[in-house]
C-alpha cells in the first residue's frame, strides 16, 4: 500500500478495479490472474498429522505451536517426544532419583537443580 498522487488517482481506480481482487478468505488485494492459485495454495483444506482440518496457510504454525503430536524435549533428559505425551513422561522423569556427591542422599531429578542451595 502506498499513496497515489491525486493526478493519477482515477486511472489507479481503473486499473485497480480491472485486475485486483480482494480475496475473500484472507482479504488480501490479489491479481485477478493469480486469484485461483492464491486460494488453491493458501486456503486450501489440509490434514495436519493429529487429522485437525486447517487451511494450508495456517499448517506451519499450528505444526510449530498448536499440534498436540509437534517433538517437545523433556527437561530432564532431553528426550524427544510428542508435546501429547510430554507430560506424563516427564512427571515419571522427575520422580527418578540421582545419588547427591555432596551429601549421599538420593534427590529427584525434578528438585536437582535446587538441591546445591539445600545440600549438606
Amino acid at each position: 500500500k502506498k499513496d497515489i498522487p491525486a493526478v493519477n488517482f482515477i486511472i489507479h481506480e481503473i486499473h485497480c478495479s480491472r485486475n485486483i481482487e480482494v480475496c475473500c478468505y484472507c482479504s488480501e488485494s490479489i491479481p485477478k490472474s493469480e486469484m485461483k492459485n492464491h486460494i488453491e495454495s493458501e486456503h486450501v483444506q489440509v490434514t495436519c498429522k493429529c487429522r485437525m482440518k486447517i487451511e494450508n496457510s495456517l499448517l506451519k504454525d499450528h505444526e510449530a505451536s498448536a499440534c498436540p503430536l509437534r517433538p517437545a524435549l523433556c527437561q530432564y533428559c532431553d528426550i524427544q517426544l510428542t508435546f501429547k505425551e510430554l507430560l506424563d513422561h516427564e512427571v515419571y522423569c522427575g520422580a527418578r532419583t540421582e545419588l547427591c556427591g555432596g551429601c549421599g542422599r538420593n534427590i529427584m531429578v525434578k528438585d536437582l537443580q535446587e538441591h546445591p542451595r539445600v545440600c549438606g
